[in-house]
């Protein structure tokens, strides 16, 4: 019986790289067990090369009819080169400690990094992680080496987040690699002071990479789902403000509403995906989003 991984939503193991590793594992192989038997296992391309096996491929790629003739494994490689630069951006400022049903913003994008992070090492590809705020610059440069993962997991379970986002217009350039194919995911929840996310996330962009933003919002958010005079406290300056819910949630919703519109129009008049994630959302969809884009590249 395949295990649900909402089991293994808690802080203390989403904090860990051991917990990291195994809710991961969890949640991708789950998903691709139940994708379609195809020959492509979601990578969209013909297998027609083979190579021999070694120690954490992916045992679905095994050759049976080749090994019943050799007594040898192999796996199917793809006649078209596949290796991309994958690179996670995370806003590691603290606003993303917005918590909701005992689970952060950070907590939620540490799991969706780490999945993501897994499915793309298992297919070969180089996985990095940067983690910005306006205290530090957490880098971590794309290496293909299965022991890579590891390290990327330690990073990511040691990303502290503080203060703002940084306004620094020259944090994008260390991020680039001219000379590869580039996906780029930069998850985020999007809350800025005077556009210096969306610039930012605009600077990312070039003619030979794929920048999809992931904007992780809460349900309570979403919908201001709060009842009588509540005092909000703004994560970032610890400015408080006392507010009646019934006569604000109109008005913020409206707002909230006009941000969104206009941030998805100005990443897509620069050719950037926007995708949006509840908390609760199943994270397997992150996955679909992931593969699709990746398909774009090859």
């Amino acid at each position: 019986m395949r295990q649900d991984y909402h089991q293994l939503l808690k802080p203390e193991l989403i904090k860990s790289v051991s917990g990291l590793s195994l809710i991961a594992r969890v949640l991708v192989d789950g998903y691709l067990s139940g994708l379609n038997n195809s020959r492509n296992v979601g990578s969209g391309m013909e297998f027609t090369q083979f190579r021999n096996y070694e120690p954490g491929d992916d045992l679905r790629l095994l050759d049976w009819k080749m090994l019943a003739r050799s007594g040898r494994y192999y796996i199917k490689q793809s006649e078209v080169e596949t290796n991309i630069s994958i690179k996670f951006i995370l806003d590691a400022s603290n606003s993303m400690l917005h918590k909701e049903q005992e689970l952060s913003k950070m907590d939620y994008a540490r799991v969706l990094v780490a999945s993501l992070g897994y499915l793309s090492q298992k297919q070969g590809d180089a996985i990095g992680l940067f983690g910005l705020n306006e205290d530090r610059l957490y880098d971590l440069y794309p290496k293909i080496q299965k022991q890579h993962y590891n390290r990327f997991l330690l990073e990511l379970a040691n990303i502290e987040n503080k203060g703002k986002w940084p306004v620094n217009p020259n944090a994008s350039k260390s991020l680039h690699d001219r000379n590869h194919k580039e996906l780029i995911f930069f998850i985020t929840d999007l809350y800025e002071h005077n556009e210096e996310l969306t610039s930012f996330i605009k600077r990312l962009k070039t003619p030979r990479n794929e920048v999809v933003v992931l904007h992780l919002m809460g349900n309570n958010e979403l919908e201001f789902s709060y009842k009588g005079t509540v005092t909000f406290e703004d994560l970032e300056t610890g400015a408080k403000l006392k507010i009646d819910t019934k006569t604000a949630k109109k008005e913020y919703l409206k707002a909230l509403e006009a941000m969104i519109s206009t941030t998805k129009d100005t990443l897509l008049m620069n050719d950037i995906s926007y995708h949006m994630f509840k908390l609760n959302d199943h994270i397997g969809e992150t996955l679909q989003v992931f593969l699709k884009k990746r398909n774009k590249l090859i």
